[in-house]
């Protein structure tokens, strides 16, 4: 069979469809915000147009780069070091909001931890290509697997950023599952985390309190629960069709970070039920085509590159839409392609120019 030689055009109008959403929404969400705290309104949205524009570029360079030229144990295992060192280099840096995540750079701002995921993917991908038939095999296989990823997760959860580990440990599981690996270990590996998530959770004052106020905001409305109130006002003054672009209030200081964490919350009340299904519907366009690429691709680091890519990006959007809809405690993970952040959006742009040339290329 011919191999095809066009682009998804899907995936590729789906991608381009939530970019532009992304910026409108940014600039609805933030134009207040951001003319009261640096005196112009297009403070965010011209930043984040710069990185969309950037991204966009490294996504066509990308989708035109054969993904089989990434298999290359050079490429594999200096992705690893490099971004091991800036996992690592962040923790000698000033902190930013008690964080240890970004690196600040000439008025650039960096996040190693955007970098983690596509790197693992990478890694996965590359690892396990030639494994598949030893999947379980637990030496040889599972344990090499899976330590770069726990060294990985580690770093980012000391930072912290649990949000951000979880959703590594999400793409991980995914591309073990697709690569045939039994599921009693997937259990154990489950099972094996409970424990430090508890600690993780419970013996850290902030993330006891998002876990009480998940289970009853209304206990602390003015602390804990603040966020999720806020956001669940939000979405249900929209209503069906929303109150209109540029007409929310939640927005005006009183739905905290609202054209990043909490951008959907801003749609739902803009555009209402309506619009909230649209930016839903765009995921699951993308996922099928993810899915698609994956099962037409005979090549498994192709098809380990599909999966991986795919399943970060729906499980981040799916994790950040259960936050504001109240159904998750609050993460800080962003809605991919819609909420402020350049390093996250130019890499992530970047990881779906991949994604497009595996699936040019699948059979």
């Amino acid at each position: 069979m011919a191999k095809r030689v066009s682009v998804d055009g899907w995936l590729f109008t789906v991608t381009l469809l939530l970019v532009f959403v992304g910026l409108v929404m940014v600039f609805s969400a933030s134009a207040v915000m951001a003319k009261d705290r640096y005196g112009s309104g297009y403070y965010f949205v011209l930043r984040q147009m710069v990185w969309a524009v950037g991204g966009i570029v490294a996504m066509v360079v990308a989708m035109k780069v054969d993904y089989r030229r990434y298999k290359n144990p050079a490429v594999v295992f200096s992705a690893l070091g490099i971004t091991a060192f800036l996992l690592i280099a962040v923790f000698f840096l000033d902190r930013a909001h008690n964080t240890h995540r970004w690196i600040h750079w000439d008025g650039l701002s960096f996040q190693p931890s955007e970098l983690a995921k596509p790197v693992l993917i990478l890694f996965l991908s590359f690892f396990l290509e030639s494994r598949t038939r030893s999947m379980n095999d637990l030496r040889n296989t599972l344990l090499p697997a899976v330590i770069p990823t726990v060294v990985f997760l580690g770093l980012i959860v000391l930072q912290p950023d649990l949000g951000t580990a979880i959703a590594c440990a999400a793409i991980t599981a995914c591309i073990l599952f697709v690569g045939g690996l039994e599921l009693k270990y997937l259990g154990y590996g489950l099972a094996a985390s409970l424990l430090p998530l508890y600690f993780l959770i419970f013996h850290v004052a902030y993330r006891r309190e998002r876990i009480l106020a998940f289970l009853n905001p209304y206990s602390d409305p003015q602390r804990a629960g603040f966020h999720i109130i806020q956001s669940l006002i939000a979405v249900s003054t929209g209503g069906i069709g929303g109150v209109g672009l540029m007409e929310g209030k939640q927005k005006l200081f009183y739905l905290p970070e609202p054209h990043t964490d909490f951008i959907f919350s801003v749609i739902c009340e803009e555009l209402g039920l309506v619009g909230a299904i649209v930016i839903i519907a765009l995921f699951a366009i993308f996922l099928w085509r993810g899915v698609r690429t994956a099962l037409r691709t005979h090549d498994m680091f192709g098809r380990f590159l599909a999966v991986g890519i795919t399943s970060m990006i729906v499980v981040q959007a799916f994790i950040n839409i259960s936050v504001v809809l109240g159904l998750m405690p609050t993460k800080g993970i962003p809605l991919p392609f819609v909420s402020y952040g350049g390093s996250s959006l130019f890499i992530t742009l970047a990881c779906v120019g991949v994604l497009l040339n595996v699936s040019k290329q699948a059979e």
